[in-house]
């Protein structure tokens, strides 16, 4: 039992963290506060600040982004009051989502002059996904999207029978392209998302909304981040897209794709190394799934098939259970060093992956509701800005209060807890539990 003194000593510590990681939030978004201010009134710069305060708060995957929810977090006596000063933020019309991109962005050119400090590699992370609105019809933008809820269900589970087969399953949503920028080691910072959809006036194709983005990335990163994708970025006309913005890549290659080899024979990516002995063995660590795995590398010059540009086909043997990767890249090989190097930036590509998870199940990227197209948009930015402060309490700089929040604010016996690198949900756990029992001033003024 704790004696008073303990107790009020432990009580204003809490107070003190509050505050501390209110403050914090502010600095964050300070640059785009003041921008903010400069175009809309100051109480829904406010409002601004208070929904995101209430988007850490509100821990639902599937109501986490329901305006009449996040409004009782603003407004706890009349949850209404609270949706409407919501709804003059979002629906105002002097201001737009490109504000928020352009925040995101700088973030991201933050991370990328601070890597360069360092003396690390910058690697900048591609992936798509889709948000999926099974339910809905009359959302402005609602396109096509392959299901992959559905897809997972039509799996064969052991010791059932009769699963459903057939061609993919469509139903309405959104595209989704991501952007995150890091290191070899270390926390990510989401740089870029966007929204696009195959239907409507705002109709777009995939490869017109990545020719987009991959145009503002080379114009602002150039040569100073090497760019990875997975195998459905494979192909020429990416290839062609990658040579005219001049950028360094590392893209997962089909086994099937054609190359040019050194001696100027057309091949398939397995036949390159059909019969050829790894250079040598080495250990590379499976964040899936959490083991040390052992694998064999090798590397061959080769060359694009249509433009006959020099590049790098790096294979990384997982062992006779598993497939290899491909890798083609624009970086030199040469050596087994820089060739293992090659394929742990690769390895970082799981990043996204769970940057993804994350952003769909703990922050409830499908449960927006909002007819309007630019609604959605800045309901989807304000949550990846929300998700972007998260990441910065994985920073060394931020260990202590990273420690106080998981030790008293979630504290977990179970091992896994205890040793798990990235603990994002946990922290949200904590910082709302915190913030609910010691609301922060901002929080807890009702006006």
């Amino acid at each position: 039992m704790l004696n008073d003194n303990e107790e009020q000593a432990r009580t204003q510590q809490a107070h003190t963290t509050s505050w501390k990681i209110e403050w914090k939030l502010l600095e964050f978004m300070e640059r785009l506060l003041k921008k903010l201010d400069q175009q809309i009134d100051r109480r829904l710069v406010m409002t601004f600040v208070r929904l995101s305060m209430a988007l850490l708060l509100h821990r639902h995957r599937n109501e986490g982004g329901w305006l009449s929810k996040l409004g009782s977090y603003l407004v706890p006596e009349n949850a209404e009051a609270g949706k409407k000063r919501i709804q003059k933020l979002l629906y105002s019309q002097k201001w737009d989502s490109h504000l928020l991109e352009e925040h995101l962005w700088q973030v991201g050119e933050e991370r990328v002059a601070a890597g360069e400090r360092a003396g690390e590699t910058v690697l900048a992370i591609w992936d798509e996904s889709v948000i999926e609105k099974s339910e809905s019809l009359q959302l402005e933008g609602l396109g096509p999207v392959r299901s992959s809820k559905a897809a997972r269900l039509k799996r064969i589970k052991p010791g059932y029978f009769n699963p459903p087969g057939g061609r993919p399953v469509f139903v309405p949503g959104f595209h989704w392209l991501q952007v995150l920028v890091c290191g070899l080691k270390g926390a990510v910072v989401p740089a870029h998302t966007r929204l696009w959809t195959s239907r409507g006036e705002r109709a777009s194709t995939r490869r017109e909304e990545e020719w987009q983005v991959l145009q503002q990335v080379a114009d602002r990163f150039g040569a100073r981040v090497i760019h990875i994708f997975d195998r459905g970025f494979a192909g020429t006309p990416w290839l062609t897209h990658l040579f005219v913005n001049a950028v360094r890549f590392v893209i997962r290659w089909p086994h099937t794709y054609r190359l040019i080899t050194e001696q100027g024979v057309e091949k398939k990516a397995w036949e390159i190394a059909r019969g050829k002995r790894s250079w040598e063995q080495r250990l590379i660590w499976d964040a899936r799934r959490q083991c040390h795995r052992k694998i064999g590398l090798l590397a061959f010059p080769v060359f694009d098939p249509v433009y006959q540009e020099p590049l790098w086909l790096v294979i990384s043997r997982q062992g006779p259970s598993k497939k290899p990767w491909y890798l083609l890249t624009s970086e030199l090989a040469d050596t087994p060093d820089r060739a293992f190097r090659i394929i742990l930036m690769y390895a970082r590509r799981w990043q996204i992956e769970m940057s993804l998870r994350f952003e769909k199940s703990e922050l409830g990227f499908e449960s927006l509701r909002a007819f309007s197209w630019e609604v959605r948009q800045r309901l989807l930015l304000i949550l990846t800005l929300v998700h972007a402060f998260l990441l910065q309490f994985l920073a060394p700089a931020c260990k202590a209060l990273r420690d106080f929040l998981l030790n008293v604010w979630c504290h977990r016996n179970g091992e896994r807890s205890r040793l798990v690198q990235a603990p994002l949900y946990r922290l949200r756990f904590a910082l709302a539990f915190l913030w609910l029992r010691f609301p922060p001033p901002l929080l807890a003024r009702l006006n």
